[in-house]
């Protein structure tokens, strides 16, 4: 009797054991099932994304103007400091081409009014070239009035 009892045991032991191990299979594949599917729908999120970033870059890059360098004096308490400075600009049109060649006298005034009031510290560092590059598109902008700048490229800046 008593070893029919330890069979009896048994016996329930090792069918608790089967439905665990079904119920963590099952677990399991549940488990797999849902991150397929979310990894499905974030790669189609992330195409979605890609879409709409391609969609909102400009068609192509307008046409270039280059200005001569620029060499200049700028401010520093201690010593004499120099700029070096070559701009390319990136127009919308070949019309406003026309219009920055007819004003170039004033668009190297402009800039270089702007450049001389800044100090050494300030066109030193990355944070005081963008704020620069920020104020010439618009200082340019203003002074155009057939077009607009689309963008400004420094292509040499030396601060000595």
């Amino acid at each position: 009797m008593a070893e029919e009892e330890n069979t009896e045991s048994q016996g329930g032991k090792s069918k608790t054991m089967l439905f665990v191990a079904v119920g963590v299979v099952v677990l399991l594949v549940a488990v797999g099932v849902a991150a397929y599917l979310l990894g499905a729908r974030s790669a189609q999120n992330a195409t979605a994304d890609v879409a709409v970033e391609e969609t909102e870059k400009p068609e192509g890059v307008g046409p270039m103007v280059d200005i001569k360098d620029f060499i200049m004096n700028i401010l520093d308490k201690k010593e004499t400091r120099y700029l070096k400075a070559s701009i390319t600009l990136e127009l919308e049109d070949e019309e406003t081409v026309a219009e920055v060649n007819q004003r170039m006298a004033q668009i190297r005034d402009s800039i270089l009014l702007l450049v001389g009031s800044k100090t050494f510290s300030e066109l030193s560092d990355l944070q005081g070239k963008l704020q620069l590059r920020a104020e010439i598109l618009v200082r340019l902008n203003k002074l155009l009035q057939k077009g607009k700048v689309k963008a400004i490229y420094f292509t040499e800046f030396v601060v000595q």
